[in-house]
Protein backbone atom coordinates (compact mmCIF):
# COMPACT_ATOMS: atom_id res chain seq x y z
CA UNK A 1 0.00 0.00 0.00
CA UNK A 2 2.57 2.50 1.16
CA UNK A 3 4.62 2.20 -2.34
CA UNK A 4 1.41 2.61 -4.54
CA UNK A 5 0.62 5.62 -2.57
CA UNK A 6 4.63 7.01 -3.28
CA UNK A 7 3.92 6.54 -6.45
CA UNK A 8 0.63 8.19 -6.58
CA UNK A 9 2.59 11.20 -4.68
CA UNK A 10 5.30 11.31 -7.31
CA UNK A 11 2.64 11.19 -9.91
CA UNK A 12 0.71 13.56 -8.19
CA UNK A 13 3.67 16.03 -7.86
CA UNK A 14 3.84 16.17 -11.51
CA UNK A 15 0.50 16.37 -12.19
CA UNK A 16 -0.02 19.38 -9.54
CA UNK A 17 3.24 21.12 -11.20
CA UNK A 18 1.82 20.61 -15.02
CA UNK A 19 -1.38 21.84 -14.22
CA UNK A 20 -0.08 25.00 -11.84
CA UNK A 21 2.43 26.12 -14.62
CA UNK A 22 -0.44 25.63 -17.35
CA UNK A 23 -2.66 27.44 -15.54
CA UNK A 24 0.09 30.25 -14.43
CA UNK A 25 1.57 30.91 -18.01
CA UNK A 26 -0.98 29.61 -20.20
CA UNK A 27 -4.37 30.53 -18.81
CA UNK A 28 -2.41 33.31 -17.39
CA UNK A 29 -3.98 33.02 -13.44
CA UNK A 30 -0.63 33.42 -11.88
CA UNK A 31 -2.68 33.78 -8.46
CA UNK A 32 -4.20 30.34 -9.27
CA UNK A 33 -1.36 28.59 -10.77
CA UNK A 34 0.68 29.91 -7.44
CA UNK A 35 -1.97 28.35 -5.08
CA UNK A 36 -1.76 24.73 -7.25
CA UNK A 37 2.10 24.59 -7.10
CA UNK A 38 1.86 25.57 -2.60
CA UNK A 39 -0.67 22.29 -2.90
CA UNK A 40 2.20 20.10 -3.66
CA UNK A 41 3.83 20.15 0.17
CA UNK A 42 -0.16 18.43 1.05
CA UNK A 43 1.10 15.39 -1.05
CA UNK A 44 3.56 14.37 1.37
CA UNK A 45 1.32 15.30 4.68
CA UNK A 46 -0.55 12.63 3.15
CA UNK A 47 2.23 10.31 2.13
CA UNK A 48 3.46 11.00 6.32
CA UNK A 49 0.21 10.28 7.76
CA UNK A 50 -0.42 7.52 5.69
CA UNK A 51 2.31 5.79 6.43
CA UNK A 52 2.07 6.51 10.31
CA UNK A 53 -1.98 4.51 9.78
CA UNK A 54 0.28 1.99 8.73
CA UNK A 55 2.29 1.62 11.37
CA UNK A 56 -0.42 2.59 13.70
CA UNK A 57 -2.76 -0.46 12.30
CA UNK A 58 0.07 -3.07 12.64
CA UNK A 59 1.92 -3.35 9.53
CA UNK A 60 5.41 -4.29 10.42
CA UNK A 61 7.70 -2.20 9.74
CA UNK A 62 9.65 -2.64 6.25
CA UNK A 63 11.42 -1.07 3.32
CA UNK A 64 8.27 0.60 2.06
CA UNK A 65 8.50 3.03 5.15
CA UNK A 66 11.75 3.98 5.07
CA UNK A 67 11.42 4.53 1.00
CA UNK A 68 9.04 7.03 2.44
CA UNK A 69 11.20 9.03 4.87
CA UNK A 70 13.43 9.05 2.12
CA UNK A 71 11.05 10.40 -0.50
CA UNK A 72 9.80 12.95 1.79
CA UNK A 73 13.02 13.52 2.87
CA UNK A 74 14.00 14.20 -0.81
CA UNK A 75 11.15 16.25 -1.47
CA UNK A 76 12.21 18.76 1.81
CA UNK A 77 15.30 19.04 0.37
CA UNK A 78 15.31 19.73 -3.38
CA UNK A 79 11.18 20.40 -3.86
CA UNK A 80 11.96 23.57 -3.70
CA UNK A 81 14.26 24.22 -6.22
CA UNK A 82 13.28 21.82 -8.57
CA UNK A 83 9.86 23.98 -8.61
CA UNK A 84 11.69 27.21 -9.99
CA UNK A 85 13.81 25.75 -12.22
CA UNK A 86 10.66 24.46 -13.41
CA UNK A 87 9.27 27.38 -13.72
CA UNK A 88 11.91 29.66 -14.92
CA UNK A 89 11.60 27.28 -18.27
CA UNK A 90 7.97 27.37 -18.07
CA UNK A 91 7.98 31.32 -17.79
CA UNK A 92 10.36 30.76 -20.81
CA UNK A 93 8.30 28.75 -23.31
CA UNK A 94 4.91 29.77 -22.16
CA UNK A 95 5.29 33.55 -20.74
CA UNK A 96 7.52 34.73 -23.19
CA UNK A 97 10.30 35.60 -20.55
CA UNK A 98 13.96 35.34 -21.02
CA UNK A 99 15.46 32.12 -21.01
CA UNK A 100 16.51 30.80 -17.71
CA UNK A 101 20.66 30.93 -17.13
CA UNK A 102 21.73 27.48 -16.26
CA UNK A 103 24.06 26.69 -13.24
CA UNK A 104 27.83 27.89 -14.08
CA UNK A 105 30.11 25.34 -15.64
CA UNK A 106 33.21 26.69 -14.63
CA UNK A 107 35.32 27.16 -11.71
CA UNK A 108 34.66 27.80 -8.15
CA UNK A 109 31.30 29.31 -9.44
CA UNK A 110 30.13 25.53 -10.17
CA UNK A 111 32.06 24.51 -6.93
CA UNK A 112 29.68 26.66 -4.89
CA UNK A 113 26.64 25.42 -7.16
CA UNK A 114 27.50 21.92 -6.32
CA UNK A 115 27.97 22.51 -2.93
CA UNK A 116 24.41 24.64 -2.67
CA UNK A 117 22.44 21.82 -4.07
CA UNK A 118 24.35 18.77 -1.94
CA UNK A 119 22.76 21.12 0.91
CA UNK A 120 19.39 20.35 -0.40
CA UNK A 121 20.62 16.13 -0.17
CA UNK A 122 22.22 17.11 3.68
CA UNK A 123 18.60 18.73 4.70
CA UNK A 124 16.84 15.81 3.23
CA UNK A 125 18.90 13.47 4.84
CA UNK A 126 18.23 14.81 7.89
CA UNK A 127 14.27 15.24 7.40
CA UNK A 128 14.58 11.51 6.37
CA UNK A 129 16.45 10.41 9.89
CA UNK A 130 13.75 12.71 11.83
CA UNK A 131 10.86 10.87 10.35
CA UNK A 132 12.96 7.64 10.54
CA UNK A 133 13.68 8.10 14.11
CA UNK A 134 10.22 9.18 15.14
CA UNK A 135 8.72 6.10 13.22
CA UNK A 136 11.21 3.97 15.13
CA UNK A 137 9.94 5.49 18.43
CA UNK A 138 6.36 4.92 17.66
CA UNK A 139 6.87 1.40 17.03
CA UNK A 140 9.08 1.09 20.18
CA UNK A 141 10.20 -2.44 19.41
CA UNK A 142 13.75 -3.05 18.57
CA UNK A 143 13.19 -6.07 17.14
CA UNK A 144 11.04 -4.80 14.47
CA UNK A 145 12.80 -1.59 13.26
CA UNK A 146 16.14 -2.90 12.03
CA UNK A 147 14.78 -2.03 8.36
CA UNK A 148 13.48 1.40 9.68
CA UNK A 149 17.39 1.87 11.05
CA UNK A 150 18.87 0.83 7.51
CA UNK A 151 16.95 3.68 5.92
CA UNK A 152 19.16 5.93 7.80
CA UNK A 153 22.40 4.50 7.33
CA UNK A 154 20.90 4.42 3.21
CA UNK A 155 19.92 8.69 3.53
CA UNK A 156 23.43 8.79 5.15
CA UNK A 157 25.24 7.16 2.57
CA UNK A 158 23.94 9.06 0.05
CA UNK A 159 24.00 12.47 1.46
CA UNK A 160 28.07 11.72 1.82
CA UNK A 161 28.17 10.20 -1.81
CA UNK A 162 26.82 13.39 -2.98
CA UNK A 163 28.82 15.08 -0.69
CA UNK A 164 31.78 13.88 -2.15
CA UNK A 165 30.71 14.24 -5.75
CA UNK A 166 30.03 18.00 -4.57
CA UNK A 167 33.79 17.67 -3.07
CA UNK A 168 35.70 17.47 -6.03
CA UNK A 169 34.51 20.28 -8.20
CA UNK A 170 36.07 22.00 -5.14
CA UNK A 171 39.28 20.10 -5.29
CA UNK A 172 39.35 19.67 -9.17
CA UNK A 173 37.35 22.64 -10.30
CA UNK A 174 36.66 22.42 -13.82
CA UNK A 175 38.73 25.14 -16.38
CA UNK A 176 36.98 26.38 -18.99
CA UNK A 177 38.27 25.45 -22.78
CA UNK A 178 41.00 27.79 -24.59
CA UNK A 179 39.15 31.27 -25.72
CA UNK A 180 36.00 30.20 -23.38
CA UNK A 181 34.92 32.92 -20.81
CA UNK A 182 32.02 32.37 -19.13
CA UNK A 183 29.99 35.51 -18.84
CA UNK A 184 27.03 35.69 -16.32
CA UNK A 185 24.56 38.82 -15.28
CA UNK A 186 25.99 40.20 -12.31
CA UNK A 187 22.35 39.59 -10.81
CA UNK A 188 22.62 35.78 -11.86
CA UNK A 189 26.34 35.96 -9.74
CA UNK A 190 25.44 37.40 -7.02
CA UNK A 191 22.15 35.10 -6.66
CA UNK A 192 24.52 31.88 -7.15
Amino acid sequence: MIVALIAACEIGFWVLLAAGLSVRYLLRMPRTGLALLLCEPLLEVVLLVATALDLKNGAEPNWTHGLAALYIGYTVGHGHRTVKWLDGHAAHRLGGAPKPIGPPRYGMARARYEGRVWLGTLVGAVVATVLLQLAIWYVDDPGRVTSLESWRYVAWRAAGIHGLIALSYLIWPRKAPAGETEVRPEKERAQR
